[in-house]
């Protein structure tokens, strides 16, 4: 009797079966830390807000911890670090960095010191930047016009470079669609701003010419 093409058939597939439930335990690991990384990193971005910054570092710290046991868990399955749980996670990651530097005036983080690839990065420079309406609307409030130009340029010059990046979606994580976003934030808060600066000169320029007139005449 001859030996059978598929004699081997259960090696080979023993070798497969227990190759996937490798990768599958380290997607098992990887997908949970995902998700803390986001959570983490969406409150660190809510203390920001709260000019919380210190909790805000500590919070990132945390953040950073846990990507690298994801970087840990996938280290044997490269293919996994590129999943799209692992790109969100990058992402929020360093959208609350970008926020926070953007926020308290540090330097911006760049991806290798995050630990992060770069279509996340983008991404995460784009939403940091339209996260900063919220603390230009807050000094346009306190009268701080200074500091609403600082950010609104920031936000300018982070506008300018997305749109230089001119490459197919597969390759950037849709970041067109950030990119569009970021404009349509960036329009809108600049409108903002300059309807206050343009009422804040009447109302001064009000202020100047009543203060000339003979009080006789306004009795």
């Amino acid at each position: 009797m001859s030996t059978l093409p598929t004699g081997n058939l259960e090696i080979i597939a023993e070798r497969i079966r227990t190759e996937l439930t490798r990768k599958h335990e380290a997607r098992e690991s990887a997908y949970p830390l995902s998700r803390q990384v986001v959570r983490t990193s969406a409150n660190a971005i809510r203390a920001v807000h709260r000019h919380e910054f210190e909790l805000a570092k500590d919070l990132l710290k945390q953040a950073a911890e846990q990507l690298q046991e994801i970087e840990t868990a996938t280290e044997n399955h490269p293919e996994l670090s590129y999943a799209g749980y692992v790109d969100t996670a990058q992402k929020e990651f360093a959208e609350a960095n970008v926020t926070l530097a953007l926020a308290s005036g540090l330097p911006l983080p760049e991806p290798e010191d995050l630990g992060v690839a770069y279509a996340p990065y983008l991404n995460g420079l784009g939403e940091g930047a339209s996260e900063m309406r919220r603390h230009l609307l807050d000094a346009l409030r306190h009268d701080d016009v200074s500091r609403c130009e600082g950010l609104l340029a920031s936000m300018d010059d982070i506008y300018n470079i997305l749109v230089t990046m001119d490459f197919p979606d597969a390759l950037t994580g849709n970041l067109r669609r950030t990119t569009d976003m970021v404009r349509g934030v960036l329009e809108r808060t600049r409108g903002d701003l300059t309807l206050a600066i343009e009422q804040r000169r009447l109302v001064e320029k009000l202020t100047q010419v009543e203060g000339r007139l003979d009080p006789s005449e306004t009795s």
